[in-house]
């Protein structure tokens, strides 16, 4: 499940990153780009990387989220530990709920 939910989230993230280095470097020069007001000193290809990895690691964060708020309260709620190894006082302790 968690390979499946890695996929889910870098595959949309790459096709956004994709798109948006094509859009963004259509609209802007490498070579005009400022960082805090002073020209970048690195080359266009460098430019062209780092754009597109910043691109990618914002479409993660965004299919990250919704990965994140999309599960089910059972997801959520369930206790990750099995009922013989839950601390005493556990209310989930005893009996089948939840495993």
């Amino acid at each position: 499940m968690l390979t499946q939910r890695i996929a889910w989230i870098l595959w949309p993230a790459f096709l956004v990153a994709c798109g948006m280095e094509v859009v963004f470097f259509t609209l802007f020069d490498p070579a005009d780009l400022h960082f805090f007001g002073a020209p970048l000193e690195a080359s266009r290809m460098t430019i062209y990387s780092v754009g597109f990895f910043v691109f990618w690691a914002l479409g993660a964060a965004s299919s990250f989220l919704t990965c994140f708020l999309q599960r089910s309260p059972w997801e959520v709620n369930r206790c990750p530990l099995p009922a013989d190894g839950r601390p005493e006082g556990c209310p989930k302790r005893e009996g089948p709920c939840c495993d």
